[in-house]
C-alpha cells in the first residue's frame, strides 16, 4: 500500500520536502534580488545576492527542527488553540533573533572571505525588518506542519477508548479496557490491548504501534499507562512504553542506554536508568 510505503520512510519524504522548498526560495528569491537591484541601478556585485538568500535560508533550515519539536509540544488544535498561541508567539520572536544573528554571522565570514566588509545596518530597524519576514515565515512553516499532521493523522487512523475516558489521570479503581476502537479512512475495527507492541508520547496524543501500523490516541503517556497492565507495559524512556510480550532483543549502546528490538523488526530507545529495571522484570517473568 502507498500510505504504508510512505510512512516507513516518512522522514526522508519530510526532510526531502523542506530542503527542495528553502533551495527553491533561496534560487527564487536570489534572481527577484537581482532584478530589483538592476531595475533601481544599484551597484553590487553578482555573488552577493545569492549569499544574502543562502545565508538566510541555511539558518533557517537548522532552525526547522526547533520549530517541529515547538508544534509538537505546543500543538494548534482546537482544544489547544487558544492555550499555546501565546507559546508559539514567543517562541517567533527567539527564531527571528537567532535567525537574524546567524545569517549576519555567515555574512560577516562570507565577505571577510571576499575581502569585502558587510554592514548589515542599525540592529533595531535590522531586527523590525526581519521580524516582519520571520513571523510570517515561522506562521506559515507552523501551519504546513499542523495541516500534514491533521491529514497524516486521519489517514493513519485514530484510536479511542471504548469507555471513552477523560485524557486526564484516572481515578481508582483503574479500569484497563481489553480493547480499542480504531477509525481508519471511515473504517472501524477492533484491536486487543496485547497487540500493542509499544505506545510513544506524541504532543496531545500517544501513538500505538500495533501490528506495523501506528494509531494516534488522544491522551497522556502517564495517563495511558496506568490503564495498561503493568506486568506487560512498562516504561523504557520519557516517551515510550514497551510491552514486554513482544521484546526481541535489548542492544547496550556506549552511552549506557539501550536499544529494544521488537519482534515486528521496529526499535525504540531504552534510556539507562530503565535497562536494569527492565531485564530484572523480563528475567522475572
Amino acid at each position: 500500500m502507498l500510505l504504508e510505503r510512505y510512512l516507513k520512510h516518512r522522514h526522508w519524504f519530510e526532510a526531502g520536502f523542506w530542503v527542495a522548498v528553502f533551495a527553491l526560495q533561496a534560487a527564487f528569491n536570489s534572481v527577484v534580488t537581482i532584478l530589483d537591484l538592476r531595475r533601481v541601478g544599484a551597484r553590487f556585485e553578482e555573488w552577493e545576492p545569492p549569499v544574502w538568500e543562502l545565508t538566510s535560508i541555511v539558518v533557517l533550515a537548522a532552525l526547522m527542527p526547533a520549530v517541529v519539536l515547538m508544534v509538537r509540544r505546543f500543538p494548534l488544535d482546537l482544544d489547544t488553540l487558544a492555550r499555546n498561541l501565546p507559546a508559539h508567539a514567543l517562541a517567533s520572536v527567539a527564531y527571528s533573533a537567532i535567525h537574524i544573528a546567524g545569517m549576519v554571522a555567515l555574512r560577516l565570514g562570507v565577505y571577510a572571505a571576499m575581502a569585502h566588509r558587510y554592514h548589515p545596518g542599525a540592529l533595531p530597524d535590522l531586527f523590525v525588518y526581519e521580524y516582519l519576514k520571520d513571523f510570517r515565515t515561522y506562521a506559515l512553516i507552523v501551519g504546513a506542519i499542523t495541516i500534514y499532521r491533521f491529514v497524516l493523522m486521519r489517514l493513519q487512523g485514530e484510536a479511542r477508548v471504548l469507555e471513552a475516558p477523560d485524557a486526564g489521570p484516572p481515578v481508582e479503581p483503574v479500569e484497563r479496557p481489553q480493547r480499542f476502537l480504531v477509525k481508519k479512512l471511515r473504517k472501524e475495527f477492533l484491536i486487543a490491548a496485547e497487540e500493542i507492541e509499544w505506545v510513544q508520547a506524541q504532543g496531545n496524543y500517544v501513538g500505538l504501534r500495533v501490528r506495523g501500523h501506528d494509531y494516534l490516541l488522544r491522551n497522556t503517556l502517564a495517563a495511558f499507562a496506568a490503564r495498561l497492565d503493568p506486568a506487560k507495559f512498562v516504561r523504557v524512556h520519557r516517551s515510550y512504553l514497551a510491552n514486554l510480550d513482544r521484546v526481541a532483543e535489548i542492544e547496550p549502546l556506549d552511552s549506557g542506554d539501550a536499544r529494544l528490538v521488537m519482534k515486528d523488526g521496529s526499535r525504540i530507545p531504552c534510556s539507562r536508568s530503565c535497562r536494569d529495571a527492565l531485564r530484572s522484570l523480563a528475567a522475572a517473568g
